[in-house]
């Protein structure tokens, strides 16, 4: 069999590239081993957010009699309708992806599919050969070899929201954003929940400063077990983790350590190009292709940046690179932006801090503990910290641990990816009373140590041509 375009994985970045492989031609096959629905929708963000929203939800009970609101104490989370209602919005959101093989027809094929050299692709014992092939296979959680003997009492995040019920106690190993997540989540839901890492961060904050304000707020309301390796042993019929000289009795685990891309027996090997210690080839990222070779791998996969609008950026640019006559210089990724749905949130918008070494950096600071629409809300907790260049007053980077970050990190990616300075962003108008006025406040801060900013945020006018009026 012959085609034009060959795409592996139906997932978002698999799916992002058929849109646009969709504009230069219709001779192509889309191969999918396994479901057809994304990891997002059906095992990722999406799921593990209703998790989150349920559990936010009742953990306001706390604060409803501070707001003059009774009767709290009569509220309990039924674990088992919050998993129904999860798996009932989930299988909706899923429905669109898992459409797709019913609407391409014959040019969707289910199967593994396997390398078998540059241009050319087996699935179930037939060989395809294809101008350009486009690899987006996704990836799937670690869980290391010792911990599979436990069975099925090692949760994953695509096991755990096919639980019809969740035991009393949970041991959460690794503290990265989806660790952090469903550990404070799971918890507020009124689970015994410990969490391990062994590392000293958690959430993936790379700034001090912010890690040191988000911390403390999370071990109100679970154990935190950091900088030593977890280790699990049966004890009984429940599982015991340890971790230095402390241990946690659980019911069961929920492996929260990573995803693995899926790259093994792809038969990377086979197109002749070097591969490192992980098995990984070396890829462009403004192109996404193996040197000359019209293949390209795109989304989890390449380990790069796993979140959904990055992998969905990335089938864009496989798409338009597979395309006949693309352009060789690629496509200028987008400034690095991340959310973690804790709460607070945590985000971070341009790179971590740890990279900006180079710059001569100033940095402003803003406290929304005592943040005025955050105490109204009684959610006032955390801090932001955003970094500017000192002689330009160029926004690099901001990270915070506030209420609502996810918006106000949208916002700062903007300026960054724009190229504004302190000066254009405090020109802005905030309203007021806004979580917002807490951006102001760390503009403020860092226009202070900003060479040739001051005075007031308001331009000056211009003559506008009318003498009554000048």
């Amino acid at each position: 069999m012959k085609v034009d375009t060959v795409i592996l994985g139906a997932g978002t970045a698999g799916l992002s590239a058929l849109r646009e492989v969709r504009r230069y031609t219709d001779d192509f096959l889309l191969i999918n081993d396994g479901h057809w629905g994304t990891t997002c929708a059906a095992v990722g963000c999406m799921p593990s957010k209703m998790l989150i929203e349920a559990a936010n939800a009742f953990h306001r009970r706390h604060v409803l009699d501070s707001l003059g609101i009774r009767g709290s104490e009569g509220l309990r989370a039924d674990i088992p309708a919050v998993l129904a209602r999860l798996r009932k919005l989930r299988d909706d959101f899923v429905s669109g992806p898992a459409s797709t093989p019913e609407k391409l027809g014959d040019r969707a094929i289910a199967g593994r599919a396997r390398l078998a050299g540059p241009g050319r692709v087996t699935v179930e014992g037939t060989e395809i050969t294809a101008r350009a092939i486009i690899l987006a296979p996704g990836s799937r959680p670690i869980v290391p070899e010792p911990w599979r003997a436990f069975g099925a009492r090692i949760l994953t995040t695509d096991t755990l929201f096919e639980q019809t019920d969740l035991p009393r106690r949970i041991a959460v190993i690794g503290m990265g954003a989806i660790g952090i997540e469903m550990a404070q989540a799971l918890a507020r839901l009124g689970l015994d929940v410990a969490g391990f890492d062994s590392g000293d961060t958690i959430a993936g904050i790379d700034d001090a400063e912010v890690l040191a304000a988000f911390r403390p707020l999370i071990e109100t309301e679970l154990e935190l077990h950091l900088g030593a390796e977890a280790r699990i042993e049966a004890a009984g019929a429940a599982l015991r983790v340890s971790s230095g000289d402390t241990d946690f009795e659980a019911d069961a685990v929920l492996a929260a350590i990573g995803r693995k891309p899926n790259i093994d027996n792809l038969g990377l090997e086979t197109l002749g190009v070097e591969l490192d210690d992980r098995g990984m080839p070396p890829v462009d990222p403004a192109t996404l292709r193996f040197g000359d070779h019209m293949v390209f791998l795109a989304g989890d996969a390449n380990g790069d940046r796993p979140i959904l609008h990055e992998a969905a950026d990335e089938g864009h640019i496989a798409g338009r690179m597979a395309a006949p006559g693309a352009d060789a210089a690629g496509l200028c990724r987008r400034t690095p932006l991340s959310i973690v749905f804790s709460s607070p949130q945590v985000a971070r918008a341009g790179p971590p801090l740890s990279d900006l070494s180079a710059h001569d950096l100033v940095t402003g600071t803003a406290d929304f503990s005592s943040q005025g629409r955050a105490r109204i809300a009684a959610s006032a907790a955390g801090i932001m910290r955003i970094h500017a260049d000192r002689a330009t007053g160029r926004l690099l980077a901001a990270e915070m641990s506030v209420p609502a970050a996810e918006h106000m990190a949208h916002l700062l990616a903007l300026a960054v990816e724009r190229g504004l300075t302190v000066a254009d962003v405090l020109a802005m108008p905030f309203y007021h009373p806004v979580l917002e006025e807490g951006l102001r406040s760390a503009l403020r801060d860092l226009a202070r140590s900003v060479s040739g900013t001051g005075g007031s945020d308001l331009s000056r006018c211009e003559a506008i041509g009318h003498a009554a009026l000048d």
